[in-house]
């Protein structure tokens, strides 16, 4: 088998601390995630990410790693565990048994070496997973039910149905109880752990507590003034327009913001839209327009 770098693989230096090193790994496993990425190979990266941050993460894992870094062993290299290395450290296989790893990790933390270092057969709970789920702004503030779709090496692809808690933060996590790897020797399954992300719905974006909402004017409504409805994290409210107001002018809502003590407000920023003159009269109506008002836009 080949010696795999696993700094090399989540790009970061050997003297990375933890918390970089967990950096990395989400960024990078965003980056590739079988739902997300388009790239070829993003399956096999993904794995790949998840291999290295399981065997770095761990203070113990990752000390012995090193020591056989250290031995000047490097990517591709071949390789076999040293004599007697089940002896050396106190390395629980539970939840990696076939759980879609290189035979290299599992020679070095999965329990098969034969002998006294062989698999244990007392029961084991199984290792917990890390995915990533994705909702929009409502769900985020009201709560709410999301599917997921995961894909791991074990257990193939399954769907499942998250429970969203109301109010919850973007980066905030969601533990699903055993829906992890499954146990050893009748041991129960590890968990589930989403970590909560925002996407876009094209109505509003997440500024602080502060909730953005892009309004598209006529040029009519902007220069007479009107009242609209605009949508809102708690449903549509009616608002005015002030005469005169152009391209860029904020407006704010107090109040309609992310919720909370005290609630966010939701900033409304003004777009004015022109039509097209795609009639004679509709062109006449523009000219008759730049004559009516002594207007320079450009100075």
């Amino acid at each position: 088998m080949q010696f795999k770098d696993y700094y090399e693989i989540l790009g970061v230096k050997p003297d990375a601390k933890d918390a970089e090193i967990k950096s990395a790994y989400r960024r990078l496993a965003r980056k590739y995630h079988p739902d997300v990425s388009k790239e070829d190979g993003a399956e096999d990266k993904f794995k790949a990410v998840n291999e290295a941050y399981e065997a770095l993460k761990d203070g113990e894992r990752r000390a012995a790693y090193d020591q056989l870094r250290a031995g000047g062993y490097r990517a591709g290299d071949d390789f076999r565990p040293p004599p007697n290395w089940q002896q050396r450290g106190d390395f629980d296989p539970a939840g990696f048994e076939g759980a879609g790893f290189s035979d290299f990790f599992e020679s070095l933390f999965g329990g098969r070496m034969g002998g006294a270092g062989g698999p244990r057969s007392v029961a084991r709970r199984g290792r917990d997973l890390h995915a990533q789920i994705a909702i929009d702004l409502e769900t985020a503030v009201r709560g709410g039910r999301e599917r997921i779709t995961l894909r791991d090496g074990l257990q193939g692809e399954r769907t499942l149905e998250v429970k969203i808690p109301a109010r919850i933060q973007p980066g905030q996590q969601i533990r699903l109880g055993k829906q992890g790897s499954p146990g050893l020797n009748g041991g129960p399954p590890g968990d589930l752990l989403l970590e909560v992300g925002l996407r876009s719905d094209g109505r509003f974006r997440l500024e602080g507590r502060n909730v953005v909402h892009t309004l598209a004017l006529a040029p009519w409504e902007a220069a007479l003034g009107a009242t609209v409805t605009v949508p809102t994290l708690d449903g549509d409210v009616e608002l005015r327009i002030p005469p005169g107001s152009d391209t860029g002018r904020k407006l704010r809502l107090r109040g309609r913001g992310w919720p909370g003590e005290p609630a966010g407000d939701q900033i409304v920023v003004l777009e004015v839209h022109v039509p097209p003159a795609e009639s004679e009269e509709q062109r006449a109506l523009y000219a008759s327009m730049a004559e009516a008002f002594a207007f320079h836009p450009r100075g």
